[in-house]
């Protein structure tokens, strides 16, 4: 290598980084050569003028993109668009506009010229080298080659990656193309204009880095591990429901583009199916003096739990580890669909929300429960001091044994035996019920010293 990349100023950061960049790829087929026949010819080639050179020639090979058609079908051949996302209208729905000036830019055409690109992505300060020649970066241009007017040649067939194709806009037979309304009236064919869709490529890799992220991630790992334990987690979750996921280019992705090489042909699709309706949504206990009944028995899911629960007490088991398991699970779920569920009305109501007429026939021990916010406002310290108290959970626990005995009885019969069972189940509850109790009663006495203070 012939360029020196500790010259002074900001090119010689871009001469190191060429220098890096073609230093590794010279290495890379070097540790191929079977003998050193061919080892001075590949020297020659890596040389950064010889190799800038013959990269300005081939880039005619390859077209940088933000919107492709070879995702739409890979035999389409048509045209291409590089358009830089500022430059696009601003709106409130999600759109590459949204990327703004960090985005990746894509490639396709010829794959065996796709090495040029990945030497115009270089970096420096985080501006790529392809980015510095567009702005005519002075520097850049001296990285390319020594002589100004041999540089500007060099670097005016490079940003010809990023121009539109000569010949005018074009789509083509395998392209998807559609007739939409511009006029007003729908019988005149006038009143149609034709558009032919492109893949949003750019915008379709940051999706997919941030989805990538936000599944495998090791925030929501350990935002993944709280939920299926049922443990308190104070950061987010991420999910996505019916996610699919397209696959291109099946085992060659980089006939596809660059960055759908680099997604190993992987295309994440969000589901568009229309929402469903609920309509009993979260259900609050207006003129009620219990959530049991009402409230809590109508959740789905523990509807599903005492089906089950009765139908395996019903049958007679026999009585064993297994049957015990069965049974325990069950309940498990009726207790965290109880937490969740408090957890719920906790985050959907102000504090203070059990003071309002409506719910005025609510117990006061589901009061001190589901509005634990309410102890520390500074005018509630009667309640705070009930709350902290904590004779009330015994309660709450008693009333949870009388709903399930009440909800298995039929051929059962349940007493207090089972009653207590039920209720030692919920106060025992270490990682649902009483961590809850536990997180609320910190929060409450700190409150409350603050207050003070």
């Amino acid at each position: 290598m012939t360029d020196d990349p500790e010259q002074p100023g900001g090119h010689a950061s871009y001469r190191a980084a060429i220098a890096a960049f073609l230093q590794e790829r010279l290495q890379g087929k070097l540790d191929k050569l079977k003998d050193y026949a061919g080892r001075e010819e590949l020297l020659s080639q890596h040389q950064p003028s010889n190799w800038i050179a013959d990269a300005a020639k081939r880039v005619s090979q390859i077209q940088a993109v933000t919107h492709s058609l070879k995702p739409i079908h890979p035999d389409a051949r048509g045209t291409n668009l590089y358009v830089e996302p500022v430059t696009l209208p601003q709106r409130l729905e999600l759109g590459s506009h949204a990327l703004g000036e960090r985005f990746a830019g894509d490639v396709v055409g010829n794959a065996a010229a796709l090495d040029v690109y990945k030497f115009l992505r270089l970096e420096v300060n985080g501006r790529s080298l392809l980015a510095a020649l567009m702005a005519e970066d002075t520097e850049a241009l001296a990285a390319l080659h020594s002589d100004a007017k041999q540089a500007q040649a060099l670097r005016d067939a490079f940003v010809a990656l990023t121009l539109p194709r000569t010949g005018g806009s074009a789509s083509h037979t395998l392209a998807k193309q559609l007739y939409w309304l511009i006029g007003t009236d729908a019988c005149t064919d006038g009143a149609y204009t034709l558009l032919a869709p492109l893949y949003a490529t750019s915008l379709a890799h940051a999706v997919h880095a941030q989805i990538q992220e936000d599944r495998f991630g090791a925030a929501n790992k350990a935002a993944r591990i709280a939920r299926k334990e049922r443990r308190w987690h104070d950061g987010e979750f991420h999910d996505y429901p019916a996610l699919a996921v397209q696959n291109m280019g099946g085992t060659k992705p980089q006939n596809i583009s660059q960055l759908n090489s680099e997604r190993r042909g992987m295309n994440y699709l969000l589901s568009s199916l229309p929402p469903q309706w609920r309509p009993d949504g979260l259900r609050l206990p207006v003129n009620a003096d219990s959530i049991f009944q009402r409230l809590f028995g109508a959740r789905p899911a523990v509807r599903q739990a005492l089906r089950a629960l009765r139908q395996l007490l019903e049958s007679d088991p026999v009585a064993n580890q297994r049957t015990r398991q069965q049974r325990d699970e069950w309940v498990s779920v009726l207790l965290g669909e109880l937490v969740a569920m408090a957890a719920e009305l906790e985050q959907a109501l102000p504090p203070g929300w059990s003071t309002e007429t409506r719910f005025a026939d609510l117990s006061r021990e589901e009061k001190l429960w589901l509005d634990p916010l309410r102890a520390e406002l500074p005018e509630e310290e009667e309640f705070a001091q009930e709350w902290l108290a904590m004779d009330w959970p015994d309660a709450i626990g008693k009333r949870f044994g009388n709903w399930l005995n009440a909800q298995l009885e039929g051929q059962l019969h349940l007493g207090d035996i089972e009653l207590r069972a039920w209720k030692h189940e919920l106060l025992t509850d270490e990682d649902g019920f009483t961590q809850q109790l536990r997180e609320r009663r910190s929060h409450i006495r700190a409150a409350r010293k603050e207050a003070q203070v």
